[in-house]
């Protein structure tokens, strides 16, 4: 089965979800119901875990990836004074972060990163927290992208993220497999994981305090890297 072209392709290529998937968190009123619908959860989480950034002092330093559209920028006071790196593999998308980082009012604070994020260009405990927002599941090694994003935080710092996992769903919420197939078909999702695989996965790269919460399909996950 062929996809029209343009709905489909790695996210390099800027595939159509790349445009649709900011303007639903942007309205919560179309992209709620929507969420609700094909993933079983609130897509509003996403603000009570970015607000997590605006709690930092002034002069921490943030690592968002995979950036996105800027969804995670919301979490950035505009008075603040963070230090806040946008990484992504996507150009377009960084792009589209700056830009949202404008009508925000924090581009000052905001700078961009062309980036794999298994192999992120940071050295080891760079970052007083690390977010990433519906990633881990795009990426085509996730337990990589794990162990990456704890290597770059400083001891004691902590990692918060979201993402869609390939639990063994049973009932109505074998519904989500069908969006797990759909993703695979579109070039949109990676291999993904279970959520019990990234608990251990982050375990295996020094976090601490781990904690993954399954919302529906989708898992919301923080930890602490150990203090050595």
């Amino acid at each position: 089965m062929r996809l029209p072209r343009g709905l489909v392709g790695a996210w390099s290529q800027d595939p159509l979800w790349a445009k649709v998937y900011p303007v639903l968190i942007e309205h919560p009123v179309l992209g709620a119901p929507l969420w609700r619908l094909g993933l079983g959860t609130d897509i509003r989480r996403l603000r009570a875990a970015a607000s997590e950034i605006g709690e930092l002092p002034d002069g921490s330093r943030v690592l968002d990836v995979p950036a996105g559209g800027g969804v995670a920028l919301r979490g950035l006071r505009p008075d603040g004074h963070l230090d806040y790196v946008a990484a992504d593999i996507s150009p377009r998308m960084l792009e589209r972060t700056l830009a949202a980082a404008r009508d925000r009012g924090v581009a000052g604070q905001v700078t961009t990163s062309l980036a794999d994020v298994g192999r992120l260009p940071f050295a080891d405990g760079t970052f007083d927290l690390v977010v990433s927002f519906t990633g881990l599941h795009v990426f085509p090694d996730p337990q990589r992208a794990l162990t990456e994003m704890v290597r770059v935080l400083k001891p004691g710092a902590a990692l918060s993220g979201s993402a869609i996992f390939a639990d063994d769903f049973r009932g109505i919420e074998r519904r989500y497999e069908l969006v797990h197939a759909a993703g695979r078909l579109g070039r949109v999702l990676g291999p993904m994981c279970s959520s019990t695989d990234a608990v251990r996965w982050l375990a295996e790269a020094g976090a601490l305090d781990v904690r993954l919460e399954m919302s529906g399909g989708i898992g919301w996950f923080h930890a602490v890297r150990a203090v050595s």
